[in-house]
């Protein structure tokens, strides 16, 4: 499986691409940062987002694509423009008909480092590790998208597997339907001589 991976921000949208499969070896095919200028309108910024996911989306053809969730902060302007450019990657990848995951950073951060708590260095010193990459990925945000690959391989290719085990099961009768069947009464047949 392949997965690009995208750590969505306005100014630095980092960007890594990972081939691999539970219980097997990860290997990096890409890894980068889509920036744009902080002093310029929205509409162009989001545009050269656009361009930069798309550049990405077509070089490498991934099989999936993994966004981080946006949380909220306190910031809402940053938030603001993280959901934009996070917009941004989901519609590119959906306009080509790549399935595209949110995870959360809690989660990315257990799925690579065993620790939802664990801080950027952290993350980044098991990316290095996992990918066995002679030196860190940088800027912090080329990391923290191959980290998102990672954790969408290990924790999607399971979350995959489960949800196609439940669609393969029988429908399950509601609590209701047993109730109601339960609750019939009992026909009492009376013989007469």
């Amino acid at each position: 499986m392949r997965v690009l991976g995208v750590d969505p921000g306005l100014t630095r949208c980092g960007v890594g691409v990972v081939d691999g499969a539970p219980g097997r070896p990860l290997k990096m095919a890409g890894v980068g940062v889509v920036r744009t200028p902080a002093d310029a309108e929205i509409g162009p910024r989001l545009l050269l987002v656009e361009q930069g996911i798309e550049a990405w989306l077509e070089e490498y053809r991934p099989d999936m694509v993994a966004v981080e969730r946006v949380f909220a902060q306190h910031n809402v302007r940053t938030v603001m423009g993280t959901a934009q450019a996070s917009a941004v990657a989901m519609l590119c990848a959906t306009r080509r008909g790549i399935p595209v995951t949110l995870h959360t950073p809690s989660e990315v951060k257990a799925a690579v480092t065993g620790s939802g708590r664990a801080d950027k260095a952290q993350v980044t010193a098991m990316v290095t590790r996992l990918l066995r990459l002679d030196a860190p990925p940088k800027p912090a945000d080329a990391a923290d998208a191959l980290a998102l690959a990672i954790c969408h391989i290990w924790r999607g290719a399971a979350a995959g597997r489960i949800a196609a085990a439940v669609a393969k099961a029988p429908p399950a009768r509601s609590a209701a339907a047993v109730v109601r069947a339960d609750a019939r009464p009992a026909v009492r047949q009376e013989h007469r001589p």
